[in-house]
């Protein structure tokens, strides 16, 4: 099995685009935000439990889950919250894990928006790295995003683990506050660093 390199970051850290560096090098990247996606969009794996669990007026004209309509209800009520998360969390990780487990890459990159949050993820990563900028850096680059505002993100990040204690958490920091160039250099070096950590853990 390869090495796992769990990374996270808040909302609009830039998790995205260091994903897509370490793609640019050959490194296999395992999203779980895709992978919910691909269990909630239609005849996806886990509608029928969220349809249980919510009703049909959470699943949209095409028979996908409207995530605008989850996201409202789940930020303003945490029991929901909990549902959610209980339904998608165990069918995700056991698709990352099958991902992981037919690589025969040395390392792979796992995106895990809530990593240290959650104790499956965390508990099975070899390494772990969190993508780091200003809360006002998240704020701007997240408001860009459809259907986001100030507000918004905002009340995503006080949802989201403190900064502080990502960094504490996490084996790795990257900072992402400069240009493409400098992260690509970044993400270059941490790429080696993986490689040789992959090859004295077999």
């Amino acid at each position: 099995m390869s090495y796992r390199v769990g990374l996270t970051g808040g909302i609009g850290s830039g998790k995205s685009t260091v994903a897509s560096l370490f793609a640019e090098l050959g490194v296999p990247i395992i999203d779980t935000d895709a992978i919910s996606h691909q269990l909630t969009k239609t005849g996806g794996a886990a509608l029928q439990s969220i349809r249980n669990a919510f009703g049909k007026e959470y699943i949209d004209t095409t028979g996908a889950l409207d995530r605008t309509k989850m996201r409202q209800r789940v930020f303003s009520d945490s029991a929901a919250k909990q549902s959610l998360e209980g339904i998608l969390h165990p069918l995700i990780f056991a698709e990352a894990k099958r991902r992981a487990e037919t690589s025969s890459a040395p390392y792979v990159l796992i995106v895990v928006p809530l990593l240290f949050e959650t104790p499956s993820f965390r508990e099975w990563m070899d390494r772990t790295l969190t993508v780091d900028c200003s809360e006002a850096a998240q704020i701007a680059r997240a408001s860009q995003r459809q259907g986001m505002n100030d507000k918004t993100v905002q009340a995503i990040i006080a949802q989201q683990l403190p900064r502080q204690q990502r960094l504490q958490l996490a084996d790795d920091t990257l900072k992402n506050e400069g240009t493409l160039e400098e992260l690509r250099t970044l993400v270059s070096g941490l790429n080696r660093h993986y490689l040789d950590l992959a090859k004295r853990s077999n």
